[in-house]
């Protein structure tokens, strides 16, 4: 039989779906839809909240009434199922869980969320756990990054934590070995970034005062080592490859990005058995607010960058 024509559909939203955004929302609603077309659907006026034109960042109110055009999604049967290894992994990546919150220790190589050409992330594998009513990630990390990934238990919760990045209250702070020979001590970096695309459609970031978006970065040196040097990096925005495009224009590269950098500033240490980039979250502090305390999270690096440095030979005092 033919597929059935896709039809226009009106959505009410409910409480828990009050301040989401609508983007985000409609990435729920459109299981298999590229991100990109979604967007396209809000730009051309598609997609309507209560009648009206909606942008990405509209945040939708209990009862709004959501139109949602005719759009191919998914079948359930099409819903790819993360292997039992991947699931156990992450279960055992767990390093906090409380009423409001789970974080693991994100493994490097898994992305956060699916996309194009990838059929799972990390919040596909952990709603297949079916252990949570609601799951949501509070925010991102890059899919080569290990460490701290917060995600919300609740609607509030999830409001709370982005609350505090997009104020910069809170306080999260990586461990990033950089190629080079450090000089001095702790810089700042302060500089707009934008993102722009490739050609290939990979997502690239530069360093643009005029059109791009305000970011900062503090690098301090932790360990200085003869052909790199371990900092540690406090973020104070939390823009795309925010960590990688500033201390590229440091002069001192994410040691093993493939992606920022000339590649024979990364070989020596690719030769000495570095197979990923050395970049791990390790910290992360939320203001109290409300009827949330404090939350103090963290991550041991993994034994994979531990044991890396502890083969390095050390800088020459």
């Amino acid at each position: 039989m033919p597929a059935e024509k896709p039809q226009v559909r009106h959505v009410r939203a409910k409480a828990q779906d009050a301040g989401q955004r609508i983007d985000n929302f409609l990435l729920k609603q459109l299981p298999g839809v590229p991100k990109s077309h979604v967007y396209r659907l809000l730009r051309s006026g598609q997609v309507r909240i209560n009648g009206g034109r909606a942008k990405p960042e509209r945040k939708l109110e209990e009862g709004d009434e959501i139109r949602i055009p005719p759009v191919r999604v998914a079948e359930k049967g099409e819903a790819v199922r993360p292997p039992d290894e991947v699931l156990k992994r992450l279960k055992e990546s767990i390093v906090h869980e409380d009423a409001h919150y789970l974080v693991i220790n994100k493994p490097a190589g898994y992305a956060s969320h699916g996309g194009t050409g990838l059929p799972y992330g990390v919040i596909e594998a952990i709603r297949a756990w079916n252990s949570y009513e609601f799951i949501e990630l509070a925010h991102r990390l890059d899919r080569d990054t290990s460490g701290v990934l917060l995600l919300a238990k609740t609607r509030p919760a999830l409001l709370r934590a982005q609350r505090a990045f997009m104020h910069g209250t809170s306080d999260k702070r990586y461990f990033a070995l950089l190629c080079g020979r450090w000089k001095g001590e702790a810089r700042d970096v302060d500089a707009a970034l934008v993102k722009s695309r490739l050609e290939s459609g990979e997502s690239y970031v530069e360093l643009d005062e005029e059109d791009g978006k305000p970011s900062k970065s503090r690098f301090t040196p932790q360990a200085r080592y003869k052909e790199a040097t371990l900092c540690e990096v406090e973020i104070f925005s939390g823009r795309t490859h925010q960590i990688r495009v500033h201390s590229l224009a440091l002069g001192h590269p994410v040691a093993g990005d493939r992606k920022y950098g000339e590649r024979e500033v990364h070989k020596p240490l690719r030769d000495r058995g570095l197979k990923r980039m050395f970049l791990h979250s390790h910290f992360l502090e939320l203001p109290a607010d409300g009827e949330f305390a404090k939350l103090i999270v963290a991550a041991p690096m993994p034994d994979e960058l531990r044991d890396f440095l502890n083969g390095l030979p050390q800088a020459a005092r």
